[in-house]
């Protein structure tokens, strides 16, 4: 049997937006039934706290896999090496046997960009006229196209401390840039930064907003003041990653807020176990699931497959036993 083998170039051209959102949907609608297996995401951290490593395995339907991948922000200001670089190994549940090995780097990004697409899909009253972004990384050109995914018409807002940053993104996909206040007033906003200190206020958001908060992603990382939190609907798409390094992270550890105060899951609503609360501000609270890379890899793999993209591999040679 033979390893397909899939670089990031593969998995770009594989990889289509509305691809991830039908895949990451489907994560999140089997996650919410209790479907698959996902333990907890295990965090290494590395090089004087420079960095860490994570490793995410999951198992759903007939396929599992593992994510294994690093977050090294000072890889931004080196400037050759991305912040975020990942690898995914994708296998048959029933032998083992290692299906494909790929680039998880894009994968990453087009997954957590889908995510706060879906989100908004399912959280949001109606579509919405204007979508703010701030931080303009990497992340928040996914985030763009992921909406673009699920409501073709809207205006963009983008804001970032380096202007230079949310002039280049703005140019890229057509927005405008504008102060935080400015952004922080859309119908939708997505924050996608590394803060550490909540830099969005209660009173700066629409009453009936939709926050997607993408950026903490380990613990000590928040972007939304507790007072916003406490007052809006939050939804996580895993209490227990959500509890130590989400969003909500911050405020638990202070007592400011408990799992009593959350509204539920991302995954609830979209199965249909749970209806959205649409009286005031909503949120997600988004850390990334080990099912979405494995939903979005294994449909990459059936993509590769039914193309003929990559490059395959006897891995375990042909007289492995």
């Amino acid at each position: 049997m033979q390893t397909l083998i899939l670089t990031r170039a593969d998995v770009e051209a594989l990889g289509s937006m509305t691809l991830a959102v039908d895949a990451v949907e489907g994560a999140f609608t089997a996650f919410g039934r209790g479907e698959g297996t996902m333990p907890p995401k295990i965090y290494l951290s590395v090089a004087e706290g420079s960095g860490d490593f994570r490793a995410m395995p999951a198992a759903l339907g007939d396929r599992a896999g593992i994510k294994w991948v690093n977050v090294h922000p000072a890889n931004q200001a080196r400037g050759d090496l991305p912040t975020v670089m990942g690898t995914f190994i994708l296998n048959s549940p029933e032998t083992g046997f290692p299906l494909a090995v790929m680039d998880a780097t894009a994968l990453t990004a087009l997954r957590t960009g889908a995510a706060g697409a879906v989100a908004s899909k399912h959280l949001v009253r109606q579509p919405p006229a204007t979508v703010g972004f701030i931080g303009a990384g990497v992340q928040a050109r996914t985030l763009h196209d992921a909406h673009r995914v699920v409501f073709p018409n809207f205006d963009a807002v983008i804001h970032d401390r380096d202007e230079e940053a949310a002039k280049r993104l703005a140019a890229t996909i057509g927005g405008r840039t504008g102060s935080l206040a400015e952004a922080a007033r859309a119908d939708v906003v997505c924050t996608a930064t590394p803060s550490r200190k909540p830099f969005l206020g209660a009173d700066m958001v629409k009453p009936d907003a939709h926050i997607n908060a993408m950026g903490a992603d380990a613990p000590g990382k928040q972007e939304l003041e507790t007072t916003l939190l406490r007052g809006a609907a939050v939804y996580v798409d895993d209490i227990h990653q959500a509890a130590s390094s989400g969003e909500v992270n911050v405020p638990f550890k202070q007592g400011a807020l408990t799992e009593d105060d959350l509204a539920g899951s991302l995954g609830e609503i979209v199965a249909g176990v749970l209806a959205p609360n649409h009286d005031g501000v909503t949120v997600f609270d988004s850390t990334g699931l080990a099912v979405q890379d494995l939903a979005l890899a294994a449909a990459i793999y059936d993509a590769a497959r039914e193309r003929g993209v990559g490059l395959e591999v006897d891995f375990l040679g042909s007289t492995a036993g």
